[in-house]
């Protein structure tokens, strides 16, 4: 990764007129960058405003104001140049059950003016680990491949830019791990990627930074380790040897979770409780510690602070 800018979102703003005359502002002037090279990931509740500046960066939405530039190219004057830059992988499965993914490739390559001696058909195969199923008609593939398929649909065109929707909603764990190879070696080669999910454990796995977004607008952006340094929430667990229910919670900041093998979670504030504190509570409880296993926040701890009640 390096530090060229790939693509800039400068106070991008939409807002749909509704038919009762009211307005709704989808965003608010939303502003980042994405760096060359880079796994960026997006994040937000439904109905945060992903799915418009993905619509917006595919053309689909108009932006409401607000500037979009793509490797240099202004989106508004060079709204072609912005397209053939960017590939986007849809959350939703729609690929046509008569062709063959050799096939629907070619014909992809075709619509983005691919030169037949350009194409990359068999590359693309390979790399999303469909070349065994190139020409085996859709209804033979599994809902996995299909996603894969998709993820090749994006790449024809060879674009630097690749946007993944939800890229691994709906698929099994095996699946999923396949799908986040594929992503990890094209980044590899130099592709940037823009991440949505709702699997916060992806996103902290992949990317290098996150935006997360809530109601239109950009509440928190930074390197992923930086989002979970800023999180006072910490997690210790302990593996005891009366294993036994002792209600829900030690006080009214520490709640328990009770987990396998004899083991049970306690999730607290560092600014208020401490390791020692905790010790002496679940001992009171008359559980005998046998080990301690200490744990930091995670991403779901970063998102759910900074979503609620905004």
């Amino acid at each position: 990764m390096n530090n060229s800018i790939a693509l800039e979102i400068k106070n991008v703003g939409k807002t749909y007129k509704l038919q009762d005359g009211n307005s709704l502002k989808a965003l608010d002037d939303i502003t980042f960058n994405v760096k060359q090279g880079e796994i960026f990931g997006l994040l937000g509740p439904n109905g945060a405003g992903k799915s418009t500046l993905i619509n917006i960066l595919g053309g689909t939405v108009i932006k409401s104001n607000g500037l979009v530039n793509v490797w240099g190219f202004d989106l508004d004057l060079n709204p072609r140049q912005v397209r053939a830059s960017i590939g986007i992988v849809p959350q939703e499965i729609n690929v046509d059950p008569f062709f063959t993914p050799k096939k629907l490739l070619d014909i992809q390559a075709g619509m983005y003016g691919v030169a037949k001696k350009d194409r990359i058909t068999d590359k693309i195969l390979e790399l999303t680990s469909l070349t065994d199923k190139a020409d085996s008609y859709m209804r033979s593939l599994s809902g996995g491949m299909k996603r894969r398929l998709l993820l090749a649909k994006a790449m024809v065109h060879q674009p630097p830019i690749l946007i993944l929707d939800e890229p691994t909603a709906g698929v099994d764990v095996d699946l999923r791990q396949k799908l986040l190879e594929n992503v990890k070696e094209l980044n590899k080669q130099g592709v940037t990627i823009i991440l949505t999910t709702h699997y916060l454990q992806e996103a902290e796995e992949l990317c290098d930074r996150i935006a997360i977004i809530n109601h239109g607008k950009i509440v928190a952006l930074d390197k992923t380790e930086n989002l979970l340094a800023e999180i006072h929430l910490k997690k210790i667990k302990f593996k005891v040897k009366n294993f036994k229910n002792i209600g829900d919670k030690l006080d009214d900041h520490l709640k328990i979770k009770y987990l396998k093998n004899n083991q049970i979670s306690v999730k607290y504030d560092k600014t208020i409780s401490n390791i020692e504190n905790i010790i002496f509570k679940i001992k009171e409880k008359g559980l005998e510690i046998e080990d301690i296993m200490t744990e930091d926040a995670d991403l779901e701890d970063v998102f759910i602070k900074l979503t609620k009640n905004l």
